[in-house]
């Protein structure tokens, strides 16, 4: 068995997508994954399976989702190896212990290209900075996330795939879950 990372994009926000995590433990549970457990209410749920890929797991559980709760969502699932991997291949250690809420990972559906990246590093209006390695883009908003503009839509539009993000805090919050 292996332990599992999975985050719903775009979840319970105001009027779009809602899903009790009561909801989401139990639909895991009828296909078979074990230990299911949420953090939050933003579509984070940690669970082990049998050997199935990320991938395999993203499609099973969005077209389930999509079937059983009549939701349409993106679901990213990493092993708790890869996520330990985003942990340790964090480009701002600094800013994690410093300042840990504003410190966001973004969990991306494909590596984007060095152009994409690029493209995004020109589209920083504020005082962002950005680094992204593999599937993963790490973003320092020093100024908070909620008043920036590089938003999620700026974010897909210039890496060209989709993502969802959390902040540091809980990036560390499903490594501990996922480590038992």
């Amino acid at each position: 068995m292996t332990s599992y990372i999975g985050l719903l994009r775009a979840v319970n926000l105001p009027g779009h997508n809602k899903i009790t995590m009561t909801d989401l433990r139990e639909l895991l549970m009828r296909i078979g994954m074990q230990k299911v457990q949420t953090l939050l209410q933003s579509g984070n749920v940690v669970f082990r399976s049998e050997a199935r890929s990320a991938a395999e797991l993203e499609r099973l559980i969005e077209g389930v989702a999509a079937k059983q709760l009549a939701l349409t969502t993106d679901v990213l699932v990493r092993s708790e190896k890869e996520w330990k991997a985003i942990i340790t291949e964090n480009p701002f250690p600094k800013d994690a212990k410093r300042d840990p809420s504003h410190l966001l990972a973004v969990v991306l559906k494909a590596a984007p290209d060095r152009a994409n990246v690029k493209a995004l590093q020109g589209a920083i209006t504020g005082r962002e900075i950005v680094d992204v390695r593999g599937r993963c883009a790490y973003i320092v908003y020093p100024d908070g996330i909620g008043r920036s503009r590089l938003t999620s839509a700026v974010i897909e539009k210039n890496l060209a795939t989709r993502g969802t993000g959390r902040n540091w805090n809980t990036v560390l919050k499903l490594a501990a879950l996922a480590a038992g």
